[in-house]
């Protein structure tokens, strides 16, 4: 396990190049193919986004990254969060550790250094007072009955009540998404934490989505509400099959409410540093050199709010308590690991789309998906590791997962797999 991203060898930090998100770019050249109603929405949608851009730029990957006065960020549509006043910063030190063992005290020394530098530097930064946004690709198709549909997961039902493991949250057993999982319940949770190991898995349709991220989530599973952070690979919402940094949220299992990053009003972001939506450099290749993310979903006890950091010192921004019903307390699951979205799920032809870099859980070598330094925060600040844990597959001779705890300093999770192979036709 020498020189492995889940060895106890040094890690290294992925690196973000500036790029956000943001729903407008649908040039008129696009407008004949979609309904009349559609092209008046996407109009209206660009004209108000525009008179909020202050400068634009370039970056090295193609993107176009607009600077938006963070005051009239998209956020603030929703109705909810219409007087809302900005939390620029959380009101404490979030990464408050019960113990420091030898992988915390490497990362720390690491976790500044490799933050460092950034691509989109090169182009200059966006001026204070602004948060940088990704442009939309033209060309990307607009499959959603309406553009509030658009950014959103598409919702799905439970499986039928015959099939539902009833020891297993039923928020977790949803029809056209498999996952595996790692997951602790059963304790009130106001924070998750992890290092995500960074990979560009295989994307068979544009209408399917591997991801890997921790996530909070309460509620019924028919109406459960959840905040996620993690890397995504996700042609719909982003226009192409680069892995990139993502947050979402839904109030209501994604029937109506909650979007990937600022495609919708919600996510009240803070940082200048990073935007949403960011492609991701550089990744992790089997033999080669592992990189990872780190993320923390945490809640403010003084206003509420649900933080997402990066990278221990980076504040990206936060969902106000007031888009939930559930999360205005604390959660009831946290969980890490991978996710991927498609309609051919559990029959025949099963999907090609890979989930973390599409090998089966590998703890040896670390050529696999994996997530280490787990910790949640329960009722007090502090940052532990879970007293219990449990995986979850929907699909183990699609994708697998392995949890190593045993005779080891930090517990280690490791998950993935191809989809379609010869056990999973």
């Amino acid at each position: 396990m020498a020189g492995s991203f889940c060895s106890r060898g040094l890690p290294l930090e992925g690196m973000v190049i500036l790029s956000g998100i943001i729903i407008f770019g649908f040039g008129i050249g696009e407008c004949n193919l979609m309904p009349g109603k559609k092209i008046l929405e996407v109009r209206e949608k660009i004209k108000h986004l525009k008179s909020n851009i202050v400068s634009r730029l370039p970056t090295g990957d193609g993107d176009i990254i607009d600077c938006i006065d963070i005051y009239k960020q998209p956020a603030f549509d929703h109705p909810a969060l219409r007087n809302h006043t900005i939390q620029m910063a959380p009101s404490y030190d979030p990464n408050i550790e019960e113990t420091t063992t030898k992988a915390n005290r490497l990362q720390n020394q690491d976790s500044s250094m490799n933050l460092a530098s950034r691509l989109w530097q090169k182009s200059g930064s966006c001026p204070k007072g602004t948060i940088p946004v990704r442009r939309l690709p033209q060309k990307l198709p607009l499959k959603t009955n309406s553009l509030e549909d658009y950014g959103r997961k598409k919702p799905c039902s439970s499986p039928p009540l015959t099939r539902i493991n009833k020891d297993i949250s039923s928020n977790l057993q949803q029809s056209n998404r498999s996952v595996a999982i790692l997951l602790t319940e059963g304790y009130s949770y106001s924070g998750v934490k992890g290092d995500i190991k960074v990979w560009n898995p295989h994307v068979e349709s544009d209408d399917e989505y591997s991801t890997s991220q921790v996530s909070l989530k309460s509620g019924p599973y028919y109406d459960f509400e959840s905040v996620e952070a993690g890397w995504a690979v996700n042609p719909s919402v982003y226009g192409d099959r680069k892995t990139r940094l993502f947050v979402y949220w839904t109030a209501d299992a994604s029937k109506k409410t909650g979007c990937f990053d600022l495609t919708c009003p919600g996510f009240v972001q803070t940082s200048s540093e990073i935007a949403l939506g960011a492609a991701i450099y550089p990744l992790s290749v089997p033999s080669g050199l592992p990189y990872q993310i780190t993320l923390f979903i945490f809640k403010d006890p003084n206003t509420g709010n649900w933080w997402v950091q990066y990278g221990e010192r980076i504040n990206l921004g936060y969902w106000p308590p007031d888009l939930f019903a559930w999360l205005r307390g604390n959660a009831e699951t946290a969980e890490w690991g991978g996710e991927v979205y498609s309609s051919k799920l559990e029959h025949p032809p099963h999907t090609k789309t890979a989930m973390g870099n599409g090998q089966f859980p590998d703890y040896v070598s670390g050529n696999s998906g994996c997530i280490k330094r787990m910790r949640i925060r329960e009722n007090s600040l502090v940052l532990k590791f879970p007293e219990w844990v449990s995986t979850f597959l929907r699909e183990y001779r699609c994708y697998d997962a392995e949890y190593i705890g045993d005779y080891i300093e930090d517990p280690e999770f490791y998950y993935g797999g191809p989809g379609q192979n010869p056990l999973c036709p």
